[in-house]
């Protein structure tokens, strides 16, 4: 069996997430982590750093055996949140009168419509 070893930011220990094969999905990993330290996806996002770099995973990144990561708790919409539709803000309550062109008020409504619908809750 092969093992990533993580820790969060706050804590001074690692643990270890044990897989088969050489290496395991950042998805996955993620997903082991949550159901170790008992934590719902609804309420945070898992933020994976390499520990030697600091540098972040790729949300499609597979994670060798045997190294060291850096977990940290991020609130679950901020990384799914997408930059807001230049010209517009996301929270206009009446984009007819937005200062924005045509296509960026679309975009902007269609973020608004689906802004609170999330699978998972």
């Amino acid at each position: 069996m092969s093992g990533v070893h993580y820790k969060f930011s706050s804590k001074l220990g690692y643990d270890v997430v044990m897989f088969h094969g050489h290496s395991i999905s950042l998805a996955d990993l993620k997903c082991q982590i949550m159901a170790r330290e008992r934590l719902k996806v609804a309420n945070c996002d898992l933020q994976i750093l390499k520990a030697e770099t600091s540098e972040e995973y790729s949300d499609d990144a597979q994670i060798p055996k045997n190294i060291s990561v850096i977990v940290k708790r991020v609130p679950a919409r901020a990384m799914n949140q997408k930059e807001p539709v230049r010209g517009t803000s996301k929270a206009t309550p009446n984009l007819a009168e937005a200062n924005a062109a045509e296509e960026d008020k679309i975009k902007a409504m269609m973020i608004q419509s689906c802004r609170y619908y999330e699978p998972l809750k």
